[in-house]
């Protein structure tokens, strides 16, 4: 019997929840063949049988939660019988043949045959675990067309089987005579012409008259946990406080304009109003560098560099990916790499390095709607920037009202290391750069 561990889960994470089980006990099992998935407050890990064999006892349930080198289960290497995965899970399509020649135009899509290279770009656009993406690879399954059963949709390597699974079935779909009985539908009142009939909602699916569904619960997931103890811990731990000011955002939108499509073009990268104020808080940070700090203890860590955070919202929830030394980078640096990471983000495919080692955060609720807030900073940092909705707003420029495109901006910061002046100072200094970017891009 091979023991299947807790694998080291990265820098101050100890525990996990285990998500979802990807096999049952007794079934066959791969070297490398995803076993498990892990649940922590950072990443989604996926533990993978180290020997080929079967699976044995299952020593944890969906939901425990388990310490790094605890056993999970185990997996019998001396069963035989055991074929690679996509030999063995390919032979449903083999069988294909047995359907009738005429109902295969209409196989249904969802398990696609496509090139390797067409699988392959599809692939990077659907989220999806890594064992799901290289068998749909090797077995020619579009995965767009998949349904995704993991947590917040992600395809898994058993979707895709199921998919493989599916695909002969579907020529039995010239049930066509049915066809005729769909007539009674019409008793359904018509909604107007040019206008489409309102699905009911969730609560008008749910009047008076029963208590079923009425309350869903559900367990508080373990990145879920870690978000609402961070939290707490940054109110609870810190002197939080928040200063505004606003920023006309006339001047870096033209020069946005002017040269986007030249630098995508150019460089392949999309030139964002992130990456402006990127580089701008990046600058005040050199000239005030209590922001960049943290308090440990009695003492005072001042960084000599930054780690940008950038807050991402991802369907897995909140991460915030940060830029190694970002310090180094111009703006054009900054754009390419906080569209790679906010990509990586999304597809859950961050790395604990991504995660850990930050020392100050922007986070953009403007991208939401969001025309004004007051963002929590990102404990143990000492101070967060919050972006918000450009808006055109009358406002007063020498003696004349004018609309400008606005934007608030707020700073959350820790009091105990930032004085109010520092605060405000820095606030200001990267709305002056925001608002002359020439002057920001030869800083």
């Amino acid at each position: 019997m091979v023991s299947i561990k807790v694998p080291p889960l990265g820098e101050s994470i100890t525990e996990a929840t285990v998500s979802r089980w990807l096999k049952n006990e007794g079934d066959a099992v791969a070297a490398g063949e995803t076993l498990v998935e892990l649940e922590t407050d950072k990443i989604t890990v996926e533990v993978p049988a180290l020997k080929a064999g079967a699976l044995g006892k299952r020593l944890r349930a969906e939901g425990d939660v388990v310490a790094v080198g605890d056993i999970l289960g185990e997996v019998d290497e001396s069963a035989t019988g055991v074929a690679a995965p996509a030999a063995r899970l390919a032979v449903p399509a083999a069988a294909a043949p047995v359907a009738a020649p005429v109902a295969a135009p209409v196989a249904a899509p969802v398990a696609a045959p496509l090139g390797a290279a067409t699988t392959a770009a599809v692939a990077t656009d659907i989220r999806s675990a890594p064992s799901a993406r290289k068998l749909a690879e090797e077995a020619g399954v579009n995965l767009a067309a998949v349904q995704g059963t993991g947590r917040g949709g992600v395809v898994s390597r058993p979707d895709v089987v199921a998919a493989m699974s599916s695909a002969p079935a579907a020529p039995v779909a010239p049930r066509a005579p049915a066809a005729p009985a769909a007539p009674a539908a019409p008793a359904a009142p018509a909604a107007p012409a040019g206008e489409t009939a309102p699905l009911p909602s969730q609560f008008a699916l749910n009047r008076p008259g029963g208590d079923a569904g009425r309350e869903t619960r559900e367990k508080m997931t373990t990145r879920r946990k870690r978000i609402a103890e961070n939290l707490l811990a940054a109110q609870h731990n810190t002197a939080h406080l928040t200063t505004f000011n606003e920023i006309d955002m006339t001047s870096v939108s033209e020069l946005r304009d002017r040269m986007k499509e030249r630098v995508e073009k150019t460089h392949g990268v999309k030139l964002t109003f992130m990456a402006f104020f990127a580089h701008a808080t990046i600058i005040a940070l050199e000239q005030f560098r209590s922001v960049n700090g943290r308090v440990d203890g009695d003492m005072i860590v001042y960084h000599n560099y930054v780690n940008l955070g950038i807050a991402v919202s991802s369907e897995a929830g909140l991460v915030v990916p940060n830029l190694k030394d970002s310090q180094r980078m111009g703006v054009l640096t900054l754009a390419k790499e906080i569209a790679n990471v906010a990509g990586r983000a999304r597809d859950s495919k961050l790395t604990i390095d991504d995660l850990t080692g930050g020392t100050f955060t922007i986070t953009n609720g403007g991208v939401f709607g969001s025309l004004v807030s007051t963002p929590i900073i990102n404990y143990p940092q000492v101070g967060i920037l919050g972006l918000h909705k450009i808006q055109d707003r009358p406002i007063a420029m020498k003696g004349e009202v004018v609309i400008r495109p606005m934007m608030y901006v707020a700073l959350s910061y820790d009091h105990r290391l930032i004085d109010g002046q520092q605060a405000v100072l820095f606030l200001v200094r990267v709305k002056e750069l925001m608002e002359d970017p020439e002057s920001m891009l030869i800083s």
